[in-house]
């Protein structure tokens, strides 16, 4: 249970309200975000700009930042040339053309006793190293097609994507900063908001009444207001032996975004 719930639940004793609530089906409860994520960059570089700023939504797979990636770009260059590159390909399919019709030509005339065995055993030798080239310049071809991919790869992880559907919550680095591994803050910071957790603590003698998958009316405090339906996702399999309260959260789906996380509100039962 988190710091600020248990705030919660301490000014609600020190103002005289018990643990469970003023009504008997009532808890005080604490809407927070589904996750918190940091989102930091897998290689060192130099942030080259931020395509969000703070307040804004985003989505999964969203570009939210990039990273300084012209030596990355240029290397990509060059491998896309290389694996375009057809002509030793088609020089090695000539020799290859010109060797078969070559050994050809030497078995009819062995066959009529016009050239001699060795001449044409040569000829067929000529002939198989021809393929085997071909099937090495086919074979790094196929190596400069790979080196494409990881290219590609290298300049894709230089482009910050967002893991989840949320809001931007802070920005910690700007452009023109160093983003590495030993780096304390992330670059940004995203909240997922729908849907939303509710945290709430109640009563041991609510242990075993309240279970997964049951549905609750949550109430948001003003200015939200309103009632919304919350489904029970976790119970907690222990008790708070100084308190004698255990833990509950909630899944509360925020669509539009219209609830604010870090929001006090009421749980119905």
């Amino acid at each position: 249970m988190t710091g600020r719930l248990l705030l919660i639940f301490a000014a609600s004793a020190i103002a005289g309200t018990p643990v469970a609530a003023r009504a008997a089906d009532a808890y005080d409860c604490l809407i927070e975000a589904r996750q918190t994520v940091d989102v930091r960059s897998p290689v060192e570089g130099v942030i080259e700009s931020l395509k969000v700023q703070r307040g804004d939504t985003v989505k999964k797979g969203q570009l939210v930042a990039t990273l300084e990636s012209g030596p990355e770009r240029a290397a990509l260059a060059v491998a896309r040339s290389r694996a375009s590159m057809q002509g030793e390909i088609l020089s090695a399919q000539a020799k290859v053309d010109l060797a078969k019709k070559k050994w050809l030509r030497a078995d009819e005339l062995q066959k009529k006793n016009f050239v001699s065995a060795n001449a044409r055993d040569e000829a067929e030798s000529e002939y198989r190293l021809a393929t085997e080239q071909l099937r090495a310049a086919r074979e790094n071809q196929r190596l400069a097609q790979l080196d494409v991919k990881r290219a590609e790869q290298v300049v894709e992880e230089r482009s910050i994507k967002s893991p989840v559907n949320g809001i931007v919550a802070e920005i910690m680095l700007r452009p023109g900063e160093l983003m590495s591994s030993n780096q304390k803050d992330p670059i940004m910071r995203l909240l997922q908001v729908d849907p939303l957790n509710v945290e709430l603590v109640l009563p041991v003698s609510q242990y075993g009444k309240i279970r997964r998958g049951q549905v609750a009316k949550v109430l948001p405090e003003e200015p939200v207001g309103g009632e919304y339906k919350a489904r029970v996702e976790v119970v907690d399999r222990s008790i708070d032996a100084a308190s004698g309260t255990f833990g509950v959260r909630l899944v509360l789906p925020n669509p539009g975004y219209h609830i604010p996380a870090g929001i006090k509100c009421r749980a119905h039962f």
